[in-house]
């Protein structure tokens, strides 16, 4: 029995934009210091995608894969090599309605943050901001799930060490110490004594990639 044949391009190029420009929209805008050229942005990666339209993995893995492009866009894009596309009015009419409002990061966390490396503030983010998991993580920045653990586990540290520098007395943060697995933890006492923050309460945030 013949196997059906494949869905054309155009069709797997649109069912691709559907699932993941508003994703990519919202990685870039978070990236950029303008938002308008969070689209030029989503805009570019989707036209890699779509020359490279036979190279795109199937399933689950599309997603990572797309934000692996628009990792190497943003880089591209910070050297000055930033091309306008047609897809651009689109994608900036729809940006007030497909990126909501991120909530006031900690302050705290966002200064220990400045301090690392630009690499790790990459890593970190994708796993507070866009909720990625290890294997996703290492799609999108083209390595092994063993380098995304190990790099992810010294970020982690790394963070912890700048909460610690920032620290003084009477102030309400801490660096709570390591767990047994050497995870850092973010508190920030409130009147009932609970963790409070963006960055310690989204799916762990920094503390977890799945």
């Amino acid at each position: 029995m013949t196997a059906p044949a494949p869905p054309p391009p155009e069709a797997r190029f649109t069912a691709l934009f559907e699932s993941t420009h508003r994703a990519l929209l919202a990685y870039a805008v978070r990236r950029v210091a303008e938002p308008e050229d969070a689209a030029d942005v989503v805009a570019e990666s989707f036209l890699v995608a779509w020359r490279r339209i036979d190279d795109v993995p199937a399933g689950a893995d599309a997603r990572p894969w797309m934000f692996g492009v628009a990792r190497r866009v943003l880089a591209n894009a910070r050297r000055g090599d930033r091309r306008r596309l047609a897809l651009a009015d689109r994608l900036r009419a729809e940006l007030a309605v497909a990126v909501e409002t991120p909530p006031e990061p900690d302050r705290d966390v966002e200064r220990a943050l400045a301090r690392l490396s630009d690499d790790d503030q990459e890593l970190l983010r994708l796993v507070a901001w866009e909720e990625l998991g290890r294997e996703e993580i290492a799609v999108a920045l083209g390595v092994s799930r063993t380098a995304v653990r190990v790099r992810l586990h010294r970020a982690r540290r790394r963070l912890a060490e700048a909460l610690a520098a920032l620290a003084v007395p009477d102030d309400d943060v801490a660096a709570v110490p390591a767990t047994v697995d050497d995870r850092p933890a973010v508190k920030r006492s409130g009147p009932d004594g609970q963790v409070m923050g963006r960055w310690a309460r989204a799916h762990h945030g920094i503390e977890e990639a799945r």
